[in-house]
């Protein structure tokens, strides 16, 4: 059973175009600490988005983000859900952004999710060139990670998650 399967459906999100995003601040609750698998190695679509993100953040006098294993992990388990039930989605952020905060030490959790871009350019382009998106690349983050999963045409699924420690 792959692990997104493992993961209990919280809410069925609409799906409003090829793209979405969402954040959510960290609470004071006491957090569970949710079970994060290994992160799988870096595609060169996945290395390529975060250099143009970085770059771009740079050029707007930003601070890079750094990469980091856990958030690549947990954005993995999304795209591999979303692929699976062939939705793009914001499914099971809460989880996410638990997971997160537990074992990232994140106190924010901000995610974009995409779906059908061919390459990386344009994925950055369609995200840059929606508002909420872009906010999430223009973010007060520290970290953050992508994941890009083809689907068995051949179709990119993407989630990029942005955490702030």
């Amino acid at each position: 059973m792959k692990v997104s399967k493992a993961l209990p459906l919280l809410a069925i999100v609409a799906f409003l175009g090829f793209t979405s995003c969402s954040t959510e601040s960290a609470v004071d609750d006491k957090i569970n600490s949710i079970e994060v698998p290994v992160a799988p190695e870096a595609k060169q679509i996945e290395i390529e988005i975060m250099e143009l993100i970085n770059e771009y953040r740079i050029l707007e006098g930003l601070n890079p983000l750094n990469e980091h294993n856990i958030v690549k992990a947990v954005a993995f388990t999304h795209t591999d859900y979303m692929v699976e039930e062939e939705n793009v989605s914001h499914d099971n952020f809460f989880q996410r952004k638990q997971s997160l905060q537990a074992n990232a030490a994140a106190n924010v959790v901000s995610e974009n999710v995409a779906y059908g871009f061919s390459n990386a350019e344009s994925v950055v382009n369609a995200w840059l060139n929606s508002p909420s998106h872009k906010d999430n690349i223009e973010g007060d983050f520290t970290d953050f990670e992508v994941s890009a999963e083809q689907n068995s045409e051949g179709k990119w699924y993407f989630t990029n998650i942005f955490i702030k420690r």
